[in-house]
């Protein structure tokens, strides 16, 4: 019997290690990590992270071949392949701040594998992390070994949160890398014969593991790239009249481009993104490539403009002021069907409305309010952002309150912004909202959720990013 230990019990371990789990019931699967509460959680009811179908997957296999567990070094030192999924978030501070990825997790993880394995391993990368990653990782493995075997693959994951299950159970492709030796080739056989359960062959590619590492961190260029390219379109088709919905669609329809990653909206958010990008500049400008670490800066640098955009353009609505005036935040998360709020627009919005002297009241469906008060609490590293971006300070959150439901939020207010595209908005019943509303009543359509013709028949003066302007809105102009 294959035992597989995974190190981190995260978004992307705990789904993972669930489904491998649920597809081989040969395979005993423990998932370790550090963190009481964390582990606890995934032994509970209540699962600490919300992913659509993960409570099904967890509660056919636990107990039986899916362990969750602290004893990190027992389950490491049992195990024949080791996944490491631990977190690699941007440096903070030191060489590389801002941009680097911080390796101090994984470091960690890899002389803790050397130290308490008996017997040879397969170690798996799982987080994403730099090119050449594997690696250094390999170097602290042989140095530490004692005589024991250790192979290095990369298995960079590819989820998309909301749908993480489903792209597990039926995934685009499924990429394995390691070293081009006979034992390396052999550990690649050996993983890739754990996902041909139930993976189809043709979709599992195989590759050298700097391929393996790079492609992670291109994919995630690529998606974010689109998006940043149709925010910048959503500007323009504000200022000319045009419709970013049928810009959009019109260019899809080219078989080359596809329809995927082009709807514009305030901004993406996400724990991968922008972390990864930063990781690619960092990357490129080590490896004297100034020109290609500037052409990916700039996809952040559209995504800072358009939340700042966003921003400038509810405060100048306002009568240039939105000081004391209640607006409501409906959707925290960075994007519907899931509770993650990493990086997700809604903190530079509300930080930048704060900025203002706003009074905010904000509801999301899945994000706790000790999660959201962190989030806008927390300074996070400072990377060329606009001024008005900055964290909000302290005395700022008394301008803060949480609601129970849409309702709630928009009771009173002058204004509301929708920043996450959760199902439940679309039926709202607007002329109930309207009528708790302060007049003139403002919707700032981050995420084109709403219908703008229809609540404009009701009375609302409506903005949606990249569609036709109100004459109001004309009048009053956002200046960046």
């Amino acid at each position: 019997m294959v035992k597989i230990c995974c190190i981190g019990a995260g978004y992307v371990g705990g789904p993972t290690m669930a489904v491998i789990a649920l597809k081989c019931p040969s395979i005993e699967v423990a998932v370790v990590d550090i963190s009481q509460p964390r582990i606890s959680a995934w032994n509970s009811d209540h699962l600490p992270i919300y992913e659509p179908g993960l409570d099904d997957v967890v509660k056919q296999c636990r107990g039986k071949n899916l362990f969750f567990s602290n004893d990190v070094e027992k389950h490491v030192a049992e195990a024949d392949i080791v996944f490491v999924s631990v977190n690699t978030p941007t440096k903070s501070q030191g060489l590389g701040a801002g941009k680097a990825a911080d390796l101090t997790y994984w470091e960690s993880a890899a002389r803790m594998i050397a130290d308490v394995s008996k017997s040879a391993k397969i170690v798996v990368e799982k987080s994403t992390v730099p090119v050449k990653t594997a690696e250094a990782i390999e170097k602290i493995l042989t140095h530490n070994s004692k005589g024991i075997n250790f192979q290095i693959l990369s298995n960079p994951e590819f989820l998309a949160e909301g749908t993480a299950i489903q792209d597990l159970f039926d995934p685009d492709r499924v990429l394995i890398g390691g070293r081009e030796t006979p034992e390396g080739l052999k550990a690649v056989q050996t993983l890739k014969e754990v996902y041909a359960h139930w993976v189809p062959e043709e979709r599992i590619i195989c590759s050298n593991l700097w391929s393996a590492e790079l492609s992670k961190l291109a994919a995630n260029a690529f998606l974010a790239q689109r998006i940043s390219s149709v925010n910048a379109m959503s500007a323009l088709c504000e200022a000319t009249g045009a419709d970013v919905s049928q810009v959009s669609h019109a260019v899809g329809k080219d078989t080359r481009i596809g329809p995927k990653f082009l709807n514009a909206s305030v901004g993406f958010g996400g724990s991968c993104f922008q972390k990864d990008i930063l990781n690619l500049v960092y990357i490129c400008e080590c490896n004297g490539l100034p020109e290609v670490a500037n052409y990916w800066k700039h996809v952040i640098k559209i995504n800072d403009y358009q939340k700042a955009r966003f921003v400038n353009r509810i405060v100048s609505s306002m009568f240039n002021t939105v000081s004391g005036k209640k607006i409501g935040i409906l959707g925290f998360a960075f994007k519907k069907d899931t509770g993650d709020t990493r990086e997700t627009p809604a903190i530079d919005v509300c930080r930048g409305l704060l900025v203002d002297k706003a009074q905010l009241s904000i509801y999301d469906p899945q994000v706790s309010q000790d999660q959201m008060q962190k989030d806008l609490t927390m300074v996070k590293f400072d990377w060329e952002h606009p001024v008005l971006l900055k964290p909000a300070s302290p005395t700022a959150l008394k301008q803060v309150s949480f609601a129970w439901d849409a309702y709630e939020a928009s009771k009173d207010a002058h204004g509301i912004c929708f920043l996450t595209e959760w199902d439940e908005f679309k039926t709202l019943d607007f002329q109930k909202i309207y009528d708790n509303m302060q007049k003139p009543a403002f919707v700032f359509d981050g995420r084109n959720v709403v219908n703008p013709d229809k609540l404009r028949q009701i009375g609302f003066i409506v903005y949606s990013i990249g569609k036709p302007l109100d004459q109001w809105l004309k009048d009053m102009p956002a200046v960046l």
